[in-house]
């Protein structure tokens, strides 16, 4: 039994494509790309999408493409419960959801029988209409276009997806060939067997590559060895600068109230603008979406009133809520005191999405992957699945370099002004604004240095 190892690496960001056999993925149609896997999943049970969802599509906004966010933005809530719910108080954590639904849509690919059924349900992908399921690769593809294909000098967001594969073996072309042009993902041959730690430098110099350095020796020692046969990474990488920036004189050293060990001192920013801002009295958080320069890429803060633990907003958090609460978003003029922070998540995916359902992907005596190697009957499984991702945020906005000399001093609050004061945990996540895609999701239990 051979394996497959996923690695999603990620810091801010999501793809570009490359293509063989047609000159832009972006304005292509259906019929131009053959995207039909080796199996297809019908739900027998399937939810369609509501009537109500169609008639919220935004202008210019393919339905199928509307359709793909949905059910990604389902799977981004659920796997940060999974994940977050055995966490301590006080841990950060950040992930991007939508590189990892992509990497498994890559894996998808190849899958067939009760394998193929778990990768559907899991990520929510049998939530969407048969037309869009059928096709779900082609509008990946869309959505990275819409995602990624920004006319924005001001901020960065691409992704790269790359597959790396045991030299000695055939790989199916027409998983190659989709892989590529829909996904940007070219196979690259290396000597996994006789040469393991050279193909893990190759591998690990390409994702520093794409990340800015930013993600360095992602993968471990021991991992490549005799019985691996490929390995998909995908990289997703973000910079950008706040619409208002924070000035630089107004940080000042405040209290963070962490939850289950003592308060710290750490740089608080603060600015009095105009924001998009709710505050949801039944769920009890306070909501403010901070835009960057472009307004297409926004960042949210979800901020648990005080007295509510972070805990319990996240058990009770679903999708549908999320969607609510970023729609009762109104322009309210704020005094903001948010925390200048950097947080790291390196975790394995393996044992939450096993416990989410997908369980027969990851053991070879189970997993149906016939679609990945020419040969149908070599049994292949995914071993591990890796996630790491990174972000920093201050007062330019994120990535962005600055000095700054910090007192400890008091701060009055501005009377007649509603205050949003980051000083316990809070959740954050990234998205673009016209269709809500979840790019990155985590929360800031500890932002002290």
């Amino acid at each position: 039994m051979q394996f497959l190892i996923l690695f999603l690496i990620c810091l801010w960001a999501t793809g570009t494509t490359q293509h063989r056999s047609v000159e832009d993925i972006c304005t292509a149609k259906p019929k131009d790309i053959p995207v039909n896997p080796i199996c297809i999943y019908r739900n027998p049970e399937k939810k369609l999408q509501e009537e109500a969802d169609q008639g919220r599509i935004p202008t210019f906004t393919n339905p199928r493409v509307w359709e793909l966010s949905k059910a990604n933005s389902r799977f981004a809530v659920l796997l940060y419960r999974n994940v977050t719910n055995v966490r301590e108080g006080n841990e950060n954590f950040f992930m991007s959801p939508i590189s990892i639904s992509t990497a498994f849509a890559m894996t998808k690919l190849g899958a067939c029988g009760n394998t193929l059924q778990q990768l559907m349900t899991v990520f929510q992908f049998d939530t969407i209409s048969e037309k869009t399921s059928d096709q779900i690769h082609f509008f990946f593809a869309k959505l990275n276009c819409r995602l990624y294909r920004k006319v924005n000098k001001s901020s960065t967001l691409i992704s790269a997806n790359r597959l790396f594969g045991e030299k000695s073996l055939r790989f199916n072309e027409t998983y190659q060939n989709i892989s590529e042009v829909v996904y940007g993902a070219k196979l690259w041959p290396l000597n996994f067997k006789e040469k393991p730690e050279l193909s893990r430098a190759i591998i690990n110099d390409w994702v520093a590559n794409k990340t800015e350095k930013r993600i360095t020796n992602v993968i471990p020692e021991g991992v490549i060895n005799t019985f691996t046969v490929m390995i998909l990474v995908n990289t997703i990488y973000f910079k950008g600068h706040w619409k208002s920036k924070f000035p630089l004189e107004n940080t000042n050293m405040e209290t963070f109230f962490r939850a289950t060990s003592e308060p710290c001192q750490v740089p608080t920013m603060y600015q009095e603008m105009t924001f998009r801002y709710a505050s949801i009295a039944n769920s009890k958080v306070q909501v403010l979406e901070m835009p960057y320069q472009g307004d297409d890429i926004t960042m949210v803060f979800i901020l648990p009133y005080m007295n509510t633990p972070l805990a319990q907003v996240k058990q009770e958090l679903t999708s549908e809520k999320l969607e609510a609460w970023l729609s009762a978003l109104k322009e309210v003029s704020l005094s903001v005191h948010l925390p200048r922070f950097k947080i790291e998540s390196s975790f394995s995916l393996k044992e939450k999405l096993q416990e989410m359902g997908l369980r027969d992907l990851f053991d070879p005596e189970r997993a149906s992957l016939p679609g990945i190697v020419a040969d149908p009957e070599m049994g292949l499984y995914v071993s591990e699945a890796f996630h790491k991702a990174f972000l920093e945020v201050n007062e330019e906005g994120s990535e962005a370099a600055a000095s700054t000399t910090v007192v400890i001093s008091g701060r009055s609050f501005p009377l007649n002004k509603v205050v949003f004061h980051a000083n316990r945990p809070f959740m954050v996540l990234l998205r673009e604004v016209a269709i809500n895609a979840i790019i990155f999701m985590g929360e800031v239990g500890d932002p002290c240095p």
